[in-house]
Protein backbone atom coordinates (compact mmCIF):
# COMPACT_ATOMS: atom_id res chain seq x y z
CA UNK A 1 0.00 0.00 0.00
CA UNK A 2 1.64 3.70 -1.25
CA UNK A 3 0.69 6.43 1.01
CA UNK A 4 -0.02 9.49 -0.77
CA UNK A 5 -0.42 13.19 0.76
CA UNK A 6 -1.05 16.68 -0.28
CA UNK A 7 2.16 17.44 -0.84
CA UNK A 8 4.32 16.68 -4.11
CA UNK A 9 6.56 13.81 -3.63
CA UNK A 10 9.82 14.00 -5.16
CA UNK A 11 10.06 10.92 -7.78
CA UNK A 12 11.43 7.88 -5.95
CA UNK A 13 9.78 8.29 -2.96
CA UNK A 14 7.55 5.87 -1.72
CA UNK A 15 6.25 4.25 1.78
CA UNK A 16 4.51 0.64 2.04
CA UNK A 17 3.67 -1.92 4.09
CA UNK A 18 6.49 -3.90 5.26
CA UNK A 19 6.03 -7.44 3.54
CA UNK A 20 6.78 -9.24 6.68
CA UNK A 21 4.12 -11.80 8.69
CA UNK A 22 6.19 -11.95 11.72
CA UNK A 23 6.22 -8.04 12.40
CA UNK A 24 3.72 -5.04 11.47
CA UNK A 25 6.03 -1.69 9.92
CA UNK A 26 6.55 -0.05 6.93
CA UNK A 27 9.26 -0.36 4.15
CA UNK A 28 10.79 3.26 3.07
CA UNK A 29 11.94 4.23 -0.25
CA UNK A 30 14.41 7.94 -1.25
CA UNK A 31 15.04 10.31 0.65
CA UNK A 32 12.87 11.12 3.90
CA UNK A 33 13.53 15.20 4.17
CA UNK A 34 10.64 18.29 4.70
CA UNK A 35 8.69 17.08 1.54
CA UNK A 36 8.43 13.41 2.31
CA UNK A 37 8.24 12.97 6.30
CA UNK A 38 4.90 13.78 6.56
CA UNK A 39 3.82 11.27 4.00
CA UNK A 40 6.23 8.95 5.77
CA UNK A 41 4.54 9.66 9.33
CA UNK A 42 1.35 8.94 7.93
CA UNK A 43 1.66 5.80 7.03
CA UNK A 44 3.41 4.81 10.18
CA UNK A 45 0.47 6.04 12.57
CA UNK A 46 -2.42 4.64 10.14
CA UNK A 47 0.12 1.11 10.40
CA UNK A 48 0.73 1.64 14.18
CA UNK A 49 -3.05 2.07 14.40
CA UNK A 50 -3.96 -1.39 12.71
CA UNK A 51 -1.37 -3.45 14.07
CA UNK A 52 -0.12 -4.96 17.65
CA UNK A 53 3.01 -6.07 19.00
CA UNK A 54 6.58 -4.62 17.81
CA UNK A 55 7.09 -2.66 14.83
CA UNK A 56 9.76 -1.72 12.28
CA UNK A 57 10.60 0.47 10.02
CA UNK A 58 12.71 -0.79 7.07
CA UNK A 59 15.07 1.46 6.13
CA UNK A 60 17.44 0.11 3.99
CA UNK A 61 16.24 1.91 0.53
CA UNK A 62 16.08 5.51 2.13
CA UNK A 63 18.75 7.28 0.70
CA UNK A 64 18.80 10.34 2.71
CA UNK A 65 17.55 11.05 6.04
CA UNK A 66 17.33 14.57 7.91
CA UNK A 67 16.14 16.11 10.83
CA UNK A 68 12.13 15.83 9.74
CA UNK A 69 13.37 11.96 9.62
CA UNK A 70 14.55 11.94 12.71
CA UNK A 71 11.62 13.57 13.67
CA UNK A 72 9.57 10.93 12.67
CA UNK A 73 11.24 8.04 13.87
CA UNK A 74 10.84 9.69 17.55
CA UNK A 75 7.41 10.44 16.88
CA UNK A 76 6.68 6.84 16.10
CA UNK A 77 8.63 5.68 19.23
CA UNK A 78 6.91 7.74 21.22
CA UNK A 79 3.04 6.36 19.67
CA UNK A 80 4.64 3.02 20.02
CA UNK A 81 5.61 3.46 23.98
CA UNK A 82 1.86 4.35 24.72
CA UNK A 83 0.80 1.18 24.11
CA UNK A 84 4.52 -0.21 25.49
CA UNK A 85 5.39 -1.81 21.96
CA UNK A 86 8.92 -1.68 20.55
CA UNK A 87 10.20 0.18 17.38
CA UNK A 88 13.09 -1.31 15.73
CA UNK A 89 14.63 0.31 12.34
CA UNK A 90 15.84 -1.95 9.97
CA UNK A 91 19.06 -2.16 7.37
CA UNK A 92 19.79 1.57 6.94
CA UNK A 93 22.36 2.55 4.68
CA UNK A 94 25.52 3.43 5.89
CA UNK A 95 25.04 7.31 5.60
CA UNK A 96 21.67 6.71 7.34
CA UNK A 97 22.84 4.82 10.03
CA UNK A 98 25.40 7.73 10.50
CA UNK A 99 22.66 10.23 10.89
CA UNK A 100 20.80 8.73 13.37
CA UNK A 101 24.13 7.71 15.28
CA UNK A 102 24.55 11.32 15.33
CA UNK A 103 21.24 11.76 16.55
CA UNK A 104 21.64 9.69 19.34
CA UNK A 105 18.34 7.73 18.22
CA UNK A 106 20.53 4.15 18.13
CA UNK A 107 20.66 4.56 21.83
CA UNK A 108 16.43 4.98 21.83
CA UNK A 109 15.58 2.29 19.10
CA UNK A 110 17.38 -0.59 18.17
CA UNK A 111 18.57 -0.87 14.51
CA UNK A 112 19.25 -4.08 12.82
CA UNK A 113 21.57 -4.70 9.84
CA UNK A 114 19.44 -7.57 8.80
CA UNK A 115 16.31 -9.46 8.42
CA UNK A 116 17.79 -12.91 10.52
CA UNK A 117 19.33 -10.33 13.07
CA UNK A 118 15.94 -8.36 13.65
CA UNK A 119 14.27 -11.95 13.85
CA UNK A 120 16.72 -13.68 16.41
CA UNK A 121 15.94 -10.12 18.81
CA UNK A 122 12.15 -10.99 18.86
CA UNK A 123 12.41 -14.44 19.32
CA UNK A 124 11.51 -15.47 23.08
CA UNK A 125 13.96 -16.48 25.02
CA UNK A 126 13.66 -20.44 25.66
CA UNK A 127 12.54 -21.61 28.95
Amino acid sequence: MSVSSAYEQPVGFAVCDLACDEVAGVAVRGEVEIATAPTLMAAVEEAVRRSHGPFVIDMSEVDFLDSTGIHCVVRARALLGREDRALAILRPRDNVRRVLTLAGLDDLVPVYASAAELARALRPPPS
